[in-house]
C-alpha cells in the first residue's frame, strides 16, 4: 500500500486527517518537531524530511503544513504534493498577514490562547461543530509556545516563489484565513472554510482520490 506523508496545520496533529477516506493509500503523519534556535524553515524541513522512508513520496500538507510540504519538496523528489487550505507562495498570503509580518506584530504581541478570543479564532478557522471547536481548543492549549511563536513567524515571513512540478491545491471558497481571491487552487470546495478538512472531509477525500 502506497503511503501519503501528511503534515498537519500549525500546532495540530494527525487527528486533522482522521476523517479522510483515501483509497489504497496509507496516511503517515510527519510529526512536528521542536524548532531549534534561529532555525530557518528550510533547515526545519530538512530535519522533518528524515521521517520520509520512500523515494518519490506523496506529500500532503494542511495549512502551514502545506507550506512545509513545499519546503520538503525542495529537498526530496516528491511524486505529487497536495495542499489543503494552504498557500503556494508568499504572494498568496493576504495583505493583512503580510503587513503584520512587516510590522513584526507577532514579536510585539506573541500568540496566546485566551478564551475570550476563541469565537474569533474559530471563525477564522471555520470550526463550526462541537467536535471541531473542541479539537481547535485542544490544539491551542497543547501546542508548545516555542513552536507556535516560531511557526507564526515563518508563516508571516515566508519568501517562496518555487512550486513543485506536480502540485495540487484543494481550497475552500469560504476560507477566511487564506481567502480564495488570493490563491489559485486546482480544486475548489464550495462552502469550505479553513477547517474544512473536518466538516467537508467527503468532498476533500473525493478530490484527493482524483489526484492520486
Amino acid at each position: 500500500m502506497k503511503k501519503i506523508y501528511c503534515i498537519s496545520g500549525l500546532g495540530a496533529d494527525e487527528r486533522a486527517f482522521g476523517r479522510l477516506q483515501i483509497k489504497d493509500h496509507l496516511i503517515v503523519p510527519l510529526p512536528w518537531l521542536m524548532p531549534e534556535a534561529n532555525e530557518t524553515i528550510g533547515q526545519y524541513a530538512a530535519r522533518m524530511s528524515a521521517g520520509i522512508k520512500e523515494e518519490n513520496p506523496l506529500l500532503m500538507g494542511l495549512s502551514f503544513g502545506g507550506m512545509m510540504s513545499i519546503e520538503i519538496a525542495k529537498i526530496v523528489n516528491a511524486e505529487k504534493v497536495i495542499l489543503i487550505s494552504s498557500i503556494k507562495s508568499s504572494s498568496e498570503l493576504p495583505a493583512w498577514l503580510r503587513r503584520s509580518g512587516q510590522l513584526r506584530l507577532n514579536r510585539i504581541f506573541p500568540m496566546r490562547s485566551f478564551k475570550i478570543m476563541e469565537p474569533i479564532q474559530n471563525l477564522f478557522l471555520g470550526a463550526e461543530g462541537k467536535d471541531e471547536k473542541e479539537m481547535a481548543r485542544s490544539y491551542r492549549k497543547n501546542a508548545p509556545q516555542q513552536y507556535t511563536d516560531w511557526a507564526i513567524n515563518e508563516v508571516l515571513h515566508w519568501q517562496n516563489t518555487w512550486q513543485p512540478s506536480s502540485l495540487f491545491h484543494i481550497h475552500g471558497d469560504n476560507d477566511k484565513m487564506f481567502p480564495i481571491k488570493y490563491v489559485s487552487p486546482t480544486h475548489v470546495v464550495k462552502g469550505g472554510g479553513h477547517f474544512m478538512i473536518m466538516n467537508k472531509a467527503a468532498e476533500i477525500s473525493t478530490a484527493i482520490n482524483e489526484v492520486i
